[in-house]
């Protein structure tokens, strides 16, 4: 077991306490939810706090060394909460399984989870494995801000292993797109080099009475086999199930539709986030789908292109009689737009194009039972490539 180290209480940058910074800016930000990491700080008298990987609106995330097996992990202190973390369940039953499937290395479990007393409550704690930058992220480095068509295969086929090892296993994921596809770390000397970076450089930092609001030091590029992650959302089931799912722009309609969903909700966001990755922008427009109205006009934007819904699946909800009468004609006052596959994609050309559409034609298809599975759609000529 190794000495925790001692990290630097002056030369840094101090911010003014009276601009916001980091998760302060977030809408629904209240100190009180969020425990007060300090950098060099130990948790479970285990893992010590190195620099601050990142914030959202339910947690902070931070490197840390474990100082029992010398290793970095990826520390995530969630803000108070006395509810367990379904995150945590679902890593429990996929590591509780003995049999080998491949799928395993390209999903991100927790590794270990305790809980921490806070001023103001309780704050479960996850460990991870050490992931590099989200794709979307990845993206934003490359020229014209979307992924060449020869990176977006092999991505696509190792988040496809991840779900079909995820589905064999009974664990829907309901969050699949591009946030939560990280880059591998092939080198993690790239660690070391930002633990002593944050020895010899400290983070600017906002020092108050009962905190300090750290600033994200960003993580290197790395090269390793990208990892699905991030199962918060996630769904131990083997059947049928109910409830909003999804995020808005992603969710299928079935889900949007109040029907029965099952894990082809995870093919339906697969075909999206194909489409986000490569084509610069989202297949919808980003609404909030709070309403009847934002629901038309996606559901407008769903026949444009995929043509009009089965009966077969309007008759699967009562609520698709606010947009479809009872023969499947639509009845809203949305227009439909004057669009296809063909028109919106700009980027191929002949039998690529054609290669392309028609695997998104595959996993946006209005009936789930229609979708291939993760492991049908693995075998699709486009995605396999000129090379399988």
């Amino acid at each position: 077991m190794s000495r925790p180290r001692i990290f630097p209480s002056s030369g840094f940058t101090i911010l003014d306490p009276s601009v916001k910074f980091e998760e302060e800016n977030l809408p629904d930000y209240l100190e009180e939810r969020y425990y007060p990491v300090q950098i060099g700080e130990v948790f479970n008298s285990r893992y010590q706090v190195l620099t601050k990987l990142g914030f959202g609106s339910s947690s902070t995330v931070w490197l840390c060394r474990d100082l029992h097996n010398e290793r970095y992990l990826v520390l995530k202190v969630h803000v108070r909460t006395r509810q367990q973390l379904p995150e945590v369940q679902i890593s429990k039953h996929l590591k509780a399984i003995k049999e080998f499937h491949g799928g395993e290395k390209y999903v991100r479990l927790v590794l270990d989870s305790f809980e921490v007393p806070g001023p103001y409550g309780v704050h479960p704690c996850l460990l991870y494995e050490p992931a590099g930058i989200d794709i979307r992220d990845y993206i934003h480095c490359l020229e014209g801000d979307a992924l060449p068509e020869d990176l977006l295969r092999p991505t696509l086929r190792f988040i496809l292993i991840a779900l079909d090892y995820l589905h064999q296993a009974n664990v829907i994921h309901t969050d699949v797109q591009p946030n939560n596809i990280l880059l591998g770390i092939d080198d993690e000397s790239i660690l070391a080099e930002m633990e002593e970076d944050e020895l010899s450089n400290p983070a600017p930092r906002k020092c108050l009475e009962d905190r300090t609001i750290y600033a994200t030091r960003a993580m290197p590029l790395t090269g390793g086999e990208p990892i699905l992650a991030d199962l918060g959302e996630a769904r131990l089931a083997g059947g049928n199930q109910t409830g909003l799912i999804m995020p808005s722009v992603y969710r299928a309609p079935e889900v949007m539709l109040g029907m029965n969903w099952d894990s082809k909700v995870d093919i339906w966001a697969v075909g999206q986030t194909a489409w986000t990755l490569f084509e610069q922008g989202h297949l919808f427009k980003n609404q909030s789908l709070e309403n009847d109205t934002d629901r038309a006009q996606r559901f407008a934007e769903m026949i444009s292109l995929l043509g009009p819904p089965p009966l077969e699946f309007l008759r699967r909800s009562e609520e698709s009689l606010k947009f479809w009468d009872e023969n499947g004609n639509w009845r809203t006052s949305v227009s439909i737009p004057e669009q296809s596959f063909e028109s919106r994609e700009s980027r191929l050309q002949a039998d690529n194009k054609m290669l392309f559409l028609g695997f998104l034609r595959k996993a946006l298809r209005w009936l789930p039972e229609e979708r291939p599975t993760a492991k049908e759609l693995l075998l699709d000529r486009w995605l396999r490539g000129s090379d399988y």
